[in-house]
């Protein structure tokens, strides 16, 4: 049986965020925790050891797997900014077009900096990555 290892932890996100290198990197994953923070309405948690998430929602496939996620988060990653919003929302990719400079994957959007963004539609991913997950899975 499949088992999550991305799980929420008891460990302090502010000082899990001291230890980002280098600098600028640490000034933007606190401009980012103060952003998500604000729109989502959640405290940070870290996921895992490198996962800061926000809320959480519980989901269930078709094949049966189910488990927990964070509804948005991120992780300062050594090369780019991990940006975690919903997978499956027709909105999301409309928003990503206007979001600035990135690259994206399945679940993740990935930013090296976040002057090279326009933080107006980050904010409105997560808004729009919120919304989209609490009508595909309500509590």
């Amino acid at each position: 049986m499949y088992k999550a290892k991305t799980k929420p932890t008891p460990e302090s996100v502010l000082e899990f965020l001291d230890t980002v290198t280098p600098e600028s990197k640490r000034i933007d994953s606190m401009k980012l925790l103060k952003i998500f923070e604000r729109i989502t309405g959640h405290p940070a948690k870290m996921w895992g050891n490198s996962i800061i998430g926000f809320g959480k929602y519980y989901y269930k496939y078709e094949s049966g797997h189910s488990g927990e996620a964070p509804l948005v988060g991120f992780s300062p990653r050594k090369k780019a900014f991990s940006l975690y919003f919903a997978t499956g929302d027709d909105e999301r990719e409309e928003l990503l077009k206007g979001l600035g400079k990135h690259t994206s994957g399945k679940a993740c959007v990935y930013v090296k900096k976040l002057e090279d963004i326009n933080l107006d539609v980050l904010e409105e991913l997560i808004t729009q990555s919120l919304k989209f997950l609490k009508e595909k899975y309500p509590q």
